[in-house]
């Protein structure tokens, strides 16, 4: 019961208006160590790129991420110091939250990768390795989702087939279709909320199919220095469960098209 009642209050404080809760990036310490990275023993959802079943051993060093995803308030921050640019179509789509009313505290969202990382650097941080988010986002399991092998709406926010709410017949978002405000379920083992659904997050690296086997297991966990594509983690608000397993590596251009990117947001990753 303490621990709810200290979770409510902490919520609390992060949610109220123009709170400096609201515009704070709370940091957990990921320690260093190896973790099994890549496609769970018994997934048979895996992509190749997803390296051999059973994972393939990495080893990460010690840092810092982002508790939450960066909300509309924190980015609007970071536009208003001169630091950051405003999101994409943000008035024409009706996905983007950064002008829509009352989603202060939903994951910003329409950003090209560049914007992102701008983000991430004003905060003296980065983007995360593609290993360590996937570390963060494992919490210490070894399964498809860091609460075992199934997701439904009961742990994140993700169009699971099913669940209707103020949308009618509309199962995208647990039934809002649209983003939900950070931190509506639960957080994972290491206190990380939304690593899977709700926003996808946009990483540092560029992707490479065989990343993981041939880079991360052997020490490079930056990457290939160019490529066209970048990597984005964790599924959405209208992605299905089989996109939020933990070893999913989705791909978009980093720069946006007409068609905005109304289901990726970001956390930023710290040096130890």
């Amino acid at each position: 019961m303490a621990k709810l009642i200290a979770r409510y209050l902490s919520l609390l404080i992060f949610l109220l208006p123009g709170s400096q809760a609201a515009f704070a990036a709370e940091k957990i310490t990921i320690a260093g160590g190896s973790f099994m990275m890549g496609c769970s023993k018994n997934d048979k959802d895996c992509d190749k790129d997803e390296g051999p079943a059973g994972g393939t051993r990495v080893n990460v060093p010690t840092f810092k991420i982002d508790k939450y995803e960066v909300s509309v308030a924190s980015y609007r921050s970071c536009v208003e110091s001169g630091k950051c640019t405003r999101p994409k179509d943000h008035a024409r789509n009706q996905y983007c939250n950064y002008d829509a009313k009352a989603r202060d505290q939903h994951p910003v969202n329409c950003l090209d990768w560049e914007q992102a990382q701008a983000y991430c650097q004003a905060q003296n941080g980065r983007l995360p390795y593609e290993a360590e988010w996937e570390k963060a986002a494992r919490a210490g399991s070894t399964s498809r989702y860091p609460w075992g092998q199934e997701v439904s709406c009961k742990h994140a926010i993700l169009d699971d087939g099913k669940t209707m709410g103020s949308v009618a017949n509309e199962p995208d978002g647990c039934g809002e279709d649209r983003s939900w405000p950070v931190a509506s379920r639960d957080a994972n083992q290491f206190g990380l909320y939304d690593m899977h659904g709700n926003a996808g997050e946009w990483l540092h690296n560029w992707y490479s199919q065989d990343a993981i086997t041939e880079l991360y297991a052997k020490g490079d966990l930056k990457g290939p220095a160019s490529g066209k594509r970048k990597l984005v983690h964790g599924g959405s608000w209208d992605e299905n469960r089989t996109n939020l397993r933990s070893s999913f590596r989705n791909v978009k251009d980093p720069v946006s098209g007409e068609a905005v990117y109304g289901s990726i947001g970001f956390r930023c990753a710290y040096e130890k």
